[in-house]
């Protein structure tokens, strides 16, 4: 039970700390740092796979597949987001206007 409490502190203190580290990022670098996100919601992905496949236990299984899918829609969405973005440094045709 002390092992959950103390996940449960980390869990709580790198969401603040998340939350402040963002809050301060001007937006010129919002792009760099959500394909950095990218990547490591990528070893979230490979890290809970891992987890999930080798535990016996039930609620570790949800836990690893619910962890799985949060990390592939941050990873979805910050690609549609960076290609949202890149598409806004595109040259554009006369014949667009």
């Amino acid at each position: 039970m002390s092992g959950l409490i103390f996940n449960l502190f980390i869990f709580v203190l790198a969401s603040f700390v998340g939350f402040e580290l963002i809050s301060k990022v001007p937006p010129t670098l919002h792009t760099p740092l959500m394909s950095g996100a990218n990547a490591i919601s990528g070893i979230t992905i490979i890290g809970a796979l891992v987890i999930a496949g080798q535990v016996d236990h039930e609620f570790a299984q949800i836990i690893g597949f619910m962890a799985i899918v949060f990390a592939t829609i941050n990873v979805v969405g910050g690609f549609m987001v960076t290609d949202r973005m890149l598409e806004m440094f595109k040259k554009k045709d006369k014949n667009d206007e």
